[in-house]
C-alpha cells in the first residue's frame, strides 16, 4: 500500500480506524473539545476495514517518527493482534494490553459504543432532528426486525442507507454527554495528542 498523497509529511500521529463512520466520530469529538488535530498533529486514517490494518502497519513503517494508534471493534481482535506481530510491533505471546500500544476496541462496533451512551431517546431525538424517523419505523415494521429492541433497530437502521453510519457518528458524538463519551472512543483521543506539540520556529 502506498500513502502518498494520503500521509501528510507533517503528521505525528496516526490513529488507524475501521471506516469512515469512525473517523467522523473521533473528529466530531475532537471539534467538540477544542483539540487540535491535523496538520502537524494528529491525521485519523480510514483503512477501509479491519483486515486491511496489516497494509497501512507496512506501509507506515517507512515514516518511523510517525506513532501509530487505532481503534476497532473487539470481535476482530485477533486480526488486530496477528497484523502488530507481523509489523514487530508487538512480539508473538505477549499479552500486554492493546491500549498500552495505542490500539484501542469497541465492545461490538462504535455505532453499538454511541447508541448506548447516548440511550435510545436520545438516538431517537436525534434521528427525528433529521426528518428520518418516518424511515426508522418502516426499518421496524420489516419482518427481520420484529422482535427487535428500540436499540438493536436503531443500529441496523445506522447501517441501512449509504452515508448514514457516517452522518449519524458525528451526531451522536456531538449530542452525547461529556460525561458519557465512550470509552475506546475518549480513550484513543487522549492517546494521540499524549505526544508533545511540534517546537515552535526559532
Amino acid at each position: 500500500m502506498n500513502l502518498a498523497g494520503v500521509l501528510d509529511p507533517t503528521t505525528r500521529t496516526v490513529l488507524l480506524v475501521e471506516g469512515e463512520s469512525d473517523r467522523a466520530a473521533v473528529e466530531a469529538l475532537a471539534r467538540r473539545r477544542a483539540l487540535p488535530l491535523g496538520p502537524g498533529r494528529v491525521q485519523v486514517i480510514p483503512m477501509g476495514g479491519v483486515t486491511n490494518l496489516g497494509h497501512h502497519l507496512a506501509a507506515l513503517s517507512a515514516h518511523p517518527d510517525v506513532r501509530v494508534g487505532g481503534l476497532y471493534d473487539a470481535g476482530e481482535e485477533h486480526v488486530v493482534v496477528r497484523s502488530l506481530e507481523r509489523a514487530g510491533l508487538r512480539p508473538p505471546g505477549d499479552t500486554s494490553p492493546l491500549p498500552t500500544l495505542g490500539f484501542f476496541g469497541c465492545e461490538r462496533d462504535l455505532e453499538d459504543e454511541l447508541v448506548r451512551a447516548l440511550g435510545v431517546e436520545g438516538c431517537l431525538a436525534v434521528i427525528a432532528a433529521q426528518g428520518a424517523l418516518r424511515s426508522l419505523e418502516r426499518l421496524r415494521g420489516q419482518p427481520a426486525q420484529r422482535g427487535w429492541s428500540t436499540a438493536q433497530v436503531v443500529h441496523r437502521f445506522l447501517g441501512s442507507g449509504s452515508g448514514r453510519k457516517e452522518l449519524y457518528a458525528r451526531l451522536f458524538t456531538e449530542a452525547v454527554p461529556d460525561e458519557r463519551v465512550p470509552e475506546p472512543l475518549d480513550a484513543a483521543l487522549r492517546w494521540a495528542l499524549a505526544a508533545p506539540p511540534p517546537a515552535s520556529p526559532t
